[in-house]
């Protein structure tokens, strides 16, 4: 396994807290980890970067292209990206996200697999898109269940109680959304609509709403 060393810029989502990955880092490391909301600009601050085994990005719903270019689709080298899935307020999971570009070294894929692998996450390789695997699946069921209630199909409790008991949920959309946050969920909807143009992933009225209380 490749040792890395992290370079924090600002909040992290995926790291909110002391973690094993964050805690057996080396600040001698060969490989460099960016961490924060502002991970990308200190990636482009950071300089020659060409001989590390692997490079790591911190994400939000972004393209890793964003901070590393693209070149006619021959982009990719041993710089990935990465995300721990996280929804809304809700701590973060055990599952990162890591991205690749069409020409992504497959020795960087697997150190920074092994990386986050040896801090006890689960790692699934996705290719470079907007929200990447988990978002882009379950943010238009996410608005699908608000703009249901809004027609009345059944009340919260009802249609939670049923894709629990019907479908095996272990809790149902709506109290997930509750929970976690609406204006979170218009955050990242917005910006995938914004990204892919798709009525799917618009936010929802409900979501919309909760996101202007905010303001308030």
């Amino acid at each position: 396994m490749s040792n890395y060393r992290i370079v924090s810029s600002g909040d992290s989502r995926s790291f909110p807290a002391s973690h094993a990955f964050t805690e057996q880092a080396d600040a001698k490391g060969a490989s460099r980890v960016f961490t924060g909301k502002d991970a990308g600009a200190a990636f482009a601050a950071a300089g020659e970067l060409a001989a590390c085994p692997f490079v790591a990005i911190e994400l939000g719903t972004e393209c890793l292209g964003v901070h590393t270019g693209e070149q006619k689709g021959h982009e990719g080298a041993n710089v990935v990206g990465f995300a721990r899935f996280r929804l809304g307020r809700a701590d973060p999971t055990p599952l990162v996200e890591l991205v690749r570009q069409p020409q992504t070294r497959d020795s960087a894929i697997a150190a920074a697999k092994a990386a986050f692998e040896a801090a006890g996450l689960k790692v699934a390789v996705c290719g470079d898109f907007p929200g990447r695997i988990v978002d882009r699946l379950i943010r238009p069921y996410l608005n699908a269940a608000l703009r249901r209630l809004d027609e009345k199909l059944a009340s919260a409790e009802d249609m939670d109680k049923t894709l629990c008991l019907g479908l095996g949920y272990p809790e149902g959309p709506i109290s997930l959304l509750e929970r976690t946050g609406l204006a979170e969920h218009h955050d990242v909807t917005q910006a995938l609509y914004e990204a892919l143009g798709q009525e799917p992933y618009a936010p929802a009225r409900r979501a919309q709403v909760a996101k202007a209380r905010e303001q308030f």
